[in-house]
């Protein structure tokens, strides 16, 4: 015998809180427990806020080890879905963001008489239809006939209509991603001292889905900037141009480690998927592994043989070595030279509790690689020990292409093997193919032998996986330059500056704009903005005084030749700055003097000998050939 229940109307939806039975119509929808319940708590209170906490507590009492965030943030997405709600016009639930949630829409109590839902399905919907009660023995037959071929003609109505509804639905279910930006993932201990763990397993991931040829993965410098953001997924998915986004979180927990991932179609915001994975810390390898493998299987991309082999991956670690290796991709991703010798020291320590451990010695290597631009370490000693550190990567596993990027900058900067160098680079893309530093590395390689349509375009790939990147982009800006393309050159860098209106070196390259159309006061107010923003950087002070040599003024370019020397004497400043500064004044013997230094040294300023315009004033001196010989650079 039915029974009789209090039901809450809303719009064309009314909610059957006890029996967890959401209709439209009259029509059962069917809700999960989790979305329902959320439901229910803001039917009990509309107009009122409902915080996230109450939702948690409700949802999961007493469980310390979920991702509460997550978890809540798909339960609300489902209910949306199932009222057909939207978060930026809601007419049901409202979002308070970081508060909570408030239903806006009226809502009318009445009576209605239903028949219990079974127990045993816990008031959810079942996935098959009820039964059809029996008819009446009162029914003639002749309306037991009609009833029939109604009957059928509605089923097949229905048929048609469930086609077409399935062949939507597997359109709507699998959308076309081709590219994908993985989100900084959320530190859910909430220890301001776990960053490197959560950012590590983020750049894990990043890593392992850019070996996948047909999928592009936005790189680790543009999504870091959306760490802890308040922004849309929709938004944040036009500004690095992806289709889709993953975003989640991680929790160490002792010797467990649990990760919560899901995937967000970044045109529609729709939630394609989501998983939880907990593993023991020893077995992060194989976590990380199958991370990026249930990914790849969710957007639906074709896997070669090789990057099925390496999703599928197994293995352990030394805790304490991934660790020391974590907290070293930490430091090293700062930049700095102070940073870079951090991370230079947790890389040796990874590799003295475990000396078979190939990403430490790729991360030593691209450490060294930076510290030979960025710090105080005179190059030839940098790029030896980068060199040392790559070439046992790569015997202890071939497949990192960082190491071979390593490989390939320094046989190009260090070794000048122009053959080996152009091996390295391809060999690392083939292995990553969206690896946005060998993109930029390589880019350099083109433009310093003269291949400058291949050159810009390897550098607008490397813009491409890395948009926000300010470095990557000013490079951009410098090659077109470089290239002739003035206009397209300037209006990059000023794209650069909108960017970071303080960053020195898009200054010094608007400074080589103006100059190389000989606006010599121009060009002078540039480098001088760009050496007072950078605290004299000897690089962009060199620029300056080569700006005033070829602008004839000879008193402010030998003053800024002695400043380089005295630097030099202090620290370490490379040879080819005072022989630039030199070379723009006049003074060719003392230029070729410090050349010979600068080739003595291994300098990778001598790289650019064959197209800077740096060495404009000494083309026609035939010892600058002659090096050009010495250094191998093809004609």
């Amino acid at each position: 015998m039915g029974t009789t229940r209090q039901t809450l109307h809303f719009g064309a939806f009314s909610a059957d809180l006890a029996a967890a039975q959401l209709q439209k119509k009259g029509h059962r929808l069917k809700l999960q427990q989790q979305p329902f319940q959320v439901l229910a708590m803001l039917l009990e209170r509309p107009g009122e806020v409902v915080s996230r906490e109450e939702l948690q507590k409700r949802l999961w009492p007493g469980d310390t080890f979920v991702d509460f965030d997550h978890g809540l943030n798909i339960a609300i997405n489902k209910l949306r879905e199932a009222l057909g709600d939207s978060k930026d016009k809601p007419l049901f639930i409202e979002t308070l963001p970081r508060i909570g949630y408030r239903f806006i829409a009226p809502v009318e109590r009445g009576e209605d008489r239903s028949d219990s839902t079974p127990a045993e399905h816990g008031g959810i919907e079942p996935d098959f239809a009820p039964a059809i009660p029996a008819q009446p023995a009162s029914l003639s037959r002749r309306a037991t006939t009609r009833a029939a071929i109604a009957g059928i003609i509605v089923l097949a109505m229905a048929g048609l209509a469930l086609t077409a509804w399935r062949g939507r639905t597997r359109k709507e279910a699998a959308p076309r991603i081709e590219s994908l930006a993985v989100l900084p993932l959320a530190n859910l201990s909430r220890d301001p001292d776990q960053e490197y763990f959560s950012d590590g397993m983020t750049d894990a991931l990043i890593t392992d889905l850019t070996r996948i040829g047909a999928l592009k993965v936005i790189s680790r410098t543009s999504v870091m900037q959306y760490k802890n953001t308040r922004e849309r997924l929709p938004q944040i998915a036009r500004e690095l141009g992806v289709d889709a986004v993953v975003e989640g979180s991680v929790l160490r927990d002792g010797d467990q480690v649990r990760i919560s991932i899901q995937l967000v179609d970044g045109r529609t915001d729709k939630h394609l998927w989501a998983a939880n994975y907990q593993r023991e810390y020893r077995s992060i390898l194989a976590l990380q592994s199958e991370v990026g493998r249930s990914i790849a299987e969710n957007i639906k991309v074709t896997l070669t043989p090789q990057q099925q082999q390496h999703l599928t991956r197994a293995g352990s670690v030394d805790p304490e070595a991934h660790e020391a290796y974590l907290k070293g991709r930490y430091y090293l991703n700062e930049r700095t030279a102070k940073e870079l010798k951090k991370s230079i020291a947790y890389f040796e320590a990874a590799i003295e509790r475990d000396s078979s451990y190939a990403p430490a010695y790729s991360g030593l290597a691209d450490a060294y690689t930076l510290l030979s631009l960025n710090g105080d370490v005179p190059s030839r000693d940098a790029l030896s020990r980068a060199k040392a550190a790559a070439q046992k990567a790569v015997q202890l596993d071939d497949t990192l292409a960082e190491a071979h990027a390593s490989l390939a900058f320094i046989a190009e900067t260090h070794e000048w093997d122009w053959p080996a160098a152009e091996r390295e680079y391809k060999r690392a893309l083939e292995l990553n193919p969206s690896y946005a530093t060998a993109h930029n590395w390589y880019a350099g390689y083109l433009m310093y032998l003269g291949r400058y349509g291949e050159g810009i375009a390897e550098a607008e790939r490397a813009r491409e996986l890395d948009p926000l990147s300010i470095p990557i982009n000013n490079a951009l800006g410098g090659r077109l330059l470089l290239a002739g393309r003035y206009k397209e050159g300037v209006d990059q860098i000023y794209k650069t500056l909108d960017m970071d209106a303080n960053y020195a070196p898009a200054y010094n390259r608007l400074g080589w704009a103006f100059l190389q159309q000989r606006r010599y006061e121009q060009a002078i107010a540039q480098f001088q903005k760009a050496v007072s923003l950078s605290r004299s950087d000897p690089d962009l002070l060199m620029d300056l005084g080569y700006a005033f040599g070829v602008a004839g003024k000879r008193g402010e370019a030998k003053r800024i030749f002695k400043e380089l020397g005295r630097q030099r004497a202090r620290g370490f400043v490379a040879p080819s700055a005072l022989a630039i500064v030199a070379g723009a004044i006049g003074e060719k013997d003392e230029a070729f003097t410090w050349l010979e230094k600068a080739y003595e040294e291994r300098d990778p300023q001598l790289t650019y000998l064959k197209v800077s315009p740096r060495f404009d004033p000494l083309r026609s001196d035939p010892r600058l050939a002659e090096l050009m010989l010495r250094l191998r650079l093809p004609e």
